[in-house]
């Protein structure tokens, strides 16, 4: 069985520059990938203040709206506000088992979390194990928070259970991959099938390799970088996906 896996910053359902909705052209354009996971950041669970500026915007949240009925969906709340609050959320097509959000903040002006997630995939014997990620502005808060990741999974690293980390990691200076490779034996995604990350960030023209997708116990068949129509109009950062095949 292969699995395809999407993330993005899907910047609270909003143009580049907040100029326009976006969520329902979002929904379509994830909908044309056919994912099995998607890992989303700055997913707003409620916005009061938007719900009344834009006449469509969706009665429910924007993760539950996107995972429509085809998708499970489970949500971290990581930031609150006076007008609602915002997270990371895991869509899955299988059977999600049970999920816990760590608060790995590093200061009380930037709140951050990891969605830890546990897919039941029909026919596998070991259950999936995600973590949808939005690392630090920060190059200190990144390394704790990538230390907090590593702590997090290495038991189960040690058990050759199969894992995917995936977000917006933040990491202009790709410190990540040496982490997640030497605790965790992960590979990411685009390295794997290109030799090197690829540029997801600002998405009119993309110049920074921000969003990525590590994984262990897959064979990665393919990985891509959505650029252009619709993708460049959907969000500040572009979408990456990958087709994975369980070792």
């Amino acid at each position: 069985m292969t699995l395809r896996v999407v993330t993005l910053n899907i910047h609270k359902g909003l143009s580049q520059f907040n100029r326009r909705m976006v969520i329902h052209e979002l929904r379509e354009g994830l909908r044309a990938l056919s994912p099995d996971l998607v890992f989303l950041q700055e997913v707003q669970g409620l916005n009061q203040r938007h719900a009344l500026r834009f006449a469509a915007w969706p009665g429910e949240a924007q993760h539950a709206f996107l995972a429509g009925e085809e998708l499970e969906h489970v949500y971290g709340r990581n930031r609150v506000h006076q007008h609602g609050h915002y997270g990371n959320a895991v869509l899955s097509r299988f059977p999600i088992l049970s999920a816990e959000n760590e608060d790995v903040s590093d200061h009380r002006f930037e709140r951050r979390g990891l969605l830890h997630t546990v897919v039941k995939v029909p026919g596998w014997k070991r259950n999936l194990h995600c973590i949808c990620v939005h690392l630090s502005l920060h190059e200190r808060g990144r390394g704790r928070q990538l230390d907090a990741i590593a702590m997090r999974l290495e038991e189960l690293a040690d058990k050759r259970l199969p894992m995917i980390v995936a977000g917006d990691f933040n990491d202009w200076r790709q410190r990540a991959t040496r982490v997640l490779e030497q605790r965790l034996g992960m590979t990411e995604v685009s390295v794997a099938s290109g030799g090197r990350h690829q540029r997801t960030f600002p998405s009119m023209l993309p110049l920074l390799r921000l969003d990525r997708i590590y994984v262990r116990g897959f064979k990665v068949l393919r990985s891509q970088v959505h650029r252009g129509a619709p993708w460049s109009l959907l969000s500040d950062h572009l979408a990456v996906s990958a087709e994975l095949e369980h070792a």
